[in-house]
């Protein structure tokens, strides 16, 4: 893999390769069933770590994208269906393909397809509701592109129609407005009636579109901050650093120590718990900007899992394992045995991600700069 070193962040990196191994890590929980009740807490909250990382590592990353077309340059039809046609070639080739991967293994395993499976389709099978027992993955892609509609489309209907304002201010100013709007959503959902307990609350809120698109915004929150005051942006990083990563750890232990659960707790599971987490994320995003490169042999290895991370996140379950669990059983293996499983697991997710990345997410994101394509929207 021909790799340019030189234009990437590490930290970044590091950031996206460890919310990938988060996410696998949780899921190996379906090959060791019976851990320890404590594993079993730490595996899951791994994923939920895992994810929240992606959600505001994602939003600062477009974040910036959106300032340099968006403010740095001039907003109008074009360069907003340019911006959505770079994102939609990132994601839905390999999105669309996993989909018919996972409706072909549901049909040859003998599963039965949802009767809404054309929503997934549109991004709209956990829009305002609960996700289908199906493709259990795509819910983040959901919330994620619907949020990358969302901002840019607010933008250019806002600069356009008030001509000789500040376009950085407006940048604020709708970032701003799409966070509180979806912290006003989770309050709605409070208000509706009790969350009976943590599994509602992961189908019916957490994992639900219209109640997380402001965990994206936290990161184009920090974009927009670290474009317009790079001096604040660096010179507490270090402090910011501390600060979020004291608010996340002391968070969920916790949560965890003093027994906060939902089920007493409703308002703050629903209303504050994610919002925090994503701030607390947000606040390291300054340092790892910072760290421009590593050591040789971690550097390569942190780069390539964070290359090939959205093939590792769309195949390693419903796919992979999905696979290797129904021609591999489980049971009746020894402790050393599932070891070994797991390797094999880890180490055949890797290579078809790699391979899907290598001949066909990466040739198709190489579309988005061919001479065709710009000229469609240009």
């Amino acid at each position: 893999m021909d790799i340019n070193y030189q234009k990437r962040i590490f930290g970044l990196d590091l950031m996206r390769a460890l919310a990938i191994m988060l996410v696998v890590f949780s899921h190996i929980k379906w090959i060791l069933p019976e851990t320890s009740q404590l594993l079993s807490n730490i595996m899951g909250l791994s994923g939920f770590i895992g994810v929240e990382i992606f959600f505001v590592l994602s939003g600062f990353l477009i974040g910036r994208l959106m300032y340099h077309s968006f403010v740095l340059e001039d907003i109008n039809r074009a360069s907003l269906c340019y911006f959505w046609i770079r994102r939609w070639f990132r994601t839905l080739p390999n999105y669309y393909l996993v989909l018919l991967l996972n409706i072909a293994i549901a049909l040859f395993l003998g599963f039965e397809l949802p009767n809404n499976v054309w929503k997934y389709g549109f991004f709209l099978q956990n829009f305002a509701w609960e996700l289908p027992f199906f493709f259990n993955e795509s819910w983040t892609l959901s919330v994620e592109e619907f949020a990358y509609i969302l901002g840019p489309g607010i933008l250019y209907v806002i600069v356009g129609s008030f001509k000789g304002v500040s376009k950085s201010s407006f940048f604020l100013i709708a970032t701003i407005g799409i966070i509180l709007f979806f912290s006003l959503t989770k309050l709605w959902f409070y208000m509706k009636g009790p969350t009976v307990d943590m599994v509602s609350w992961n189908l019916n809120l957490k994992a639900v579109v219209v109640y997380r698109i402001d965990a994206i915004y936290y990161g184009v929150l920090a974009a927009f901050i670290s474009m317009v005051n790079p001096n604040f942006w660096n010179k507490y990083k270090n402090v910011l650093f501390g600060v979020g990563v004291s608010i996340f750890l002391g968070l969920n232990v916790i949560l965890s120590w003093k027994q906060i659960f939902i089920e007493v707790y409703p308002l703050f599971w629903n209303v504050f718990y994610l919002p925090i987490n994503s701030i607390a994320i947000m606040l390291t995003l300054p340092l790892m900007s910072s760290i421009k490169t590593a050591r040789n042999i971690f550097l390569k290895a942190i780069t390539f899992i964070s290359i090939i991370s959205y093939s590792i996140y769309l195949l390693h379950y419903s796919v992979v394992m999905q696979l290797l669990k129904h021609f591999v059983s489980t049971e009746g293996l020894g402790r050393i045995e599932l070891c070994l499983y797991c390797s094999g697991y880890l180490a055949i997710t890797i290579l078809v991600a790699y391979m899907v990345y290598r001949y066909y997410e990466k040739p198709m994101m190489d579309l988005r700069d061919k001479r065709t394509i710009i000229k469609l929207v240009r």
